[in-house]
């Protein structure tokens, strides 16, 4: 039996808790010698076999209560969310044959795709956190129809490869070994570059044999803000932008509280146009949190007394080194049988940066803080969304995990429009300001498609691009 030291606190806790609750005299009669101190479970615990051993059923009963709950509460408190949705676990309507996953396969398949842009733009994506590559180690990533090797070397440094290695092909992610700043090949030890993509050693091969065309291709890669970030380029043109750095994360003024990671069945570039599509804002999310994520009964439930409200301008940049930004100013009301609840206000700036990227800062009255998008495409109409909070320092986890499972409620519930809708190429617009919007976002995402940008055609039901 293994006792780990997380445990070991919540039974601290708890045991700490219900002694101040009783009385630590009451406690001590009702547990007899049993009752331990949070120092001596934590420095002998070994101990608390023994002292569990002497305990009646009842008692035992308690303290496994106590613990449990306390272990529970000690993760509501203050362990960063994770929450993660794949396709099909959520945005599909089963029709009582088929579950949702099943269901998820069926819109693909039967779905008009529609007259779609080029399926990669050009920027930087966020292929990966930070958090999850470490030194010494590969990881294999699939995004933007190609498949990389990603690894860290010692000095903690993250390159970026593709994955095939040009001796005989074998996937270099799966088996790989770190040395340095190289790359070695499972299959024949070719060791490869990560700056420059050259191959650097050949163990059966004199260096000065080793041919030229003995070579992997490198992108460009930076780490910030809590993601490592690629360069794509359908034309190879090298970064002409970065994505800024958040100061307050840089610094350590606001800390990382959590992560939710969904996975969208559609086009990119649907995905951020909701920032423009100021007009959905009601439709979509004006229904109160609580009701929940089914678009068709968030208004048939007991929590139809309160609606959000929200006001939204979107403006894309017109500076010239800015071209590629977009922001968008963001109010939020909270409305309880007619009259705001200003505990819940709140006032967002949000930037697009590029393709893939948005930055979210947000000021509310418990304080300051960031939501991150990173948003990848996984296959030509497949679209990975990671968000990260951050928030300051004294503001307690349990805060920041409420603003983004607010914030994933609602993404959650546009996902059941992406996965279901096809992209409309040329869609019927009134004369409002509203869809006005729509249009210019259209024509300011347009720069990140370029001549050899990949189409996405559909021929037969074979998919192919």
């Amino acid at each position: 039996m293994t006792i780990s030291r997380t445990a070991l606190a919540a039974a601290a806790a708890a045991l700490a808790c219900t002694s101040v609750w009783v009385g630590r005299a009451t406690l001590r009669r009702i547990l007899g010698d049993a009752v331990v101190t949070a120092q001596e479970l934590w420095l002998r615990p070994e101990s608390l076999k023994t002292y569990v051993s002497g305990f009646c059923p009842w008692t035992c009963a308690v303290v496994l209560v106590a613990v449990v709950g306390g272990y529970f509460v000690c993760v509501l408190l203050f362990t960063p969310m994770d929450r993660v949705r794949l396709l099909g676990e959520l945005g599909y309507v089963p029709d009582g044959k088929v579950d949702m996953k099943e269901m998820s396969k069926l819109v693909q398949r039967r779905r008009q795709t529609g007259d779609v842009p080029p399926v990669y733009p050009n920027g930087w994506f966020g292929i990966l956190e930070s958090r999850s590559v470490t030194p010494g180690n590969v990881r294999g990533v699939s995004v933007l129809g190609l498949d990389l090797a990603v690894f860290r070397e010692t000095e903690g440094a993250v390159h970026v490869v593709d994955a095939y290695c040009p001796h005989q092909g074998a996937n270099m992610a799966v088996g790989g070994r770190v040395h340095g700043r190289c790359l070695e090949c499972p299959f024949h030890g070719w060791s490869f570059d990560g700056a420059t993509g050259k191959c650097s050693d050949i163990p059966y091969c004199d260096n000065n044999s080793i041919p030229s065309l003995a070579k992997v291709k490198s992108y460009p890669v930076l780490e910030r803000n809590g993601f490592v970030y690629m360069w794509y380029h359908a034309e190879g043109i090298e970064p002409s932008w970065t994505p800024p750095v958040i100061d307050e994360i840089h610094t350590g003024q606001w800390t990382w509280r959590g992560r939710t990671e969904h996975v969208v069945n559609a086009h990119i570039q649907e995905i951020p146009e909701n920032g423009a599509d100021v007009a959905h804002l009601k439709a979509v999310h004006g229904a109160c949190l609580l009701s929940g994520i089914d678009l068709g009964r968030v208004y048939d439930n007991c929590w139809s007394f309160s609606e959000h409200l929200w006001n939204a301008q979107w403006t894309p940049n017109s500076e010239p080194d800015e071209r590629h930004i977009a922001t968008i100013h963001l109010t939020h009301h909270l409305t309880a049988f007619g009259f705001r609840v200003s505990l819940f206000n709140m006032k967002v700036l949000a930037r697009q940066i590029g393709p893939g990227i948005v930055y979210l800062t947000f000021e509310t009255p418990f304080g300051r803080g960031a939501f991150l998008q990173a948003l990848t495409p996984v296959g030509p109409l497949m679209q990975r969304m990671v968000h990260h909070i951050y928030m300051e320092r004294r503001i307690p986890t349990i805060i920041a995990k409420f603003y983004l499972y607010g914030e994933a409620t609602m993404f959650e519930r546009d996902i059941m429009i992406w996965n279901n809708k096809r992209y409309a190429s040329k869609p019927v617009l009134v004369k409002s300001k509203e869809d006005a919007l729509v249009a210019q976002y259209r024509r300011w995402y347009s720069q990140f498609y370029s001549e050899h940008s990949p189409r996405f055609t559909l021929h037969k039901d074979t998919l192919d691009w």
